[in-house]
């Protein structure tokens, strides 16, 4: 293999670890990252082994994904009838929560929905509540948009070295 088609695959390789690691990190964006990876390894085979047909079949994938990532924490919040802070918080505390770590990114958002949610209607218990809302409809989502990215990785490759 010759160095810029090697620089290639590497580059589509990181593209899809990258899109991987986003449904872990918050800033990293998982669909758009694992698509490009996709799109970049399909490019580089010029279309032979992933053809158009496996990558629209990726992209209606990568669109279920961004779905899922969308609605996974309004979800938890909005099924107690959480305050627009709640929600807010909860966002804030995922983004601030890369900063402190694999504690961070677990506790955030649940702290940042808690505060929100406290700051709107003053209520200890609630407050508590839509917290755990909150953080199991991120987690659940998380899981959900990682099983999506391990099997779009897997038919990516199933494409690629068996079809």
């Amino acid at each position: 293999m010759d160095a810029p088609l090697f620089a290639g695959w590497l580059l589509a390789l990181v593209l899809m670890l990258a899109g991987l690691a986003g449904n872990l990190l918050p800033l990293l964006p998982a669909a758009p990252l694992l698509m490009g990876g996709f799109v970049l390894g399909a490019w580089l085979d010029d279309f032979q082994k992933v053809g158009w047909a496996w990558l629209v079949v990726l992209l209606v994938l990568c669109i279920v994904m961004a779905v899922i990532d969308f609605l996974a924490g309004a979800w938890g919040a909005k099924k107690l009838g959480a305050s627009r802070q709640a929600v807010i918080g909860a966002t804030l505390g995922a983004v601030l929560g890369i900063f402190a770590g694999l504690p961070g990114l677990i506790l955030g958002p649940f702290i940042g929905a808690a505060v929100g949610e406290f700051m709107a209607r003053g209520d200890t218990l609630r407050a508590g509540q839509v917290g755990l809302a909150t953080w199991l409809g991120l987690m659940v989502g998380t899981v959900a948009k990682l099983a999506l990215s391990l099997m779009m990785i897997g038919l990516f490759a199933f494409a690629y070295f068996v079809v």
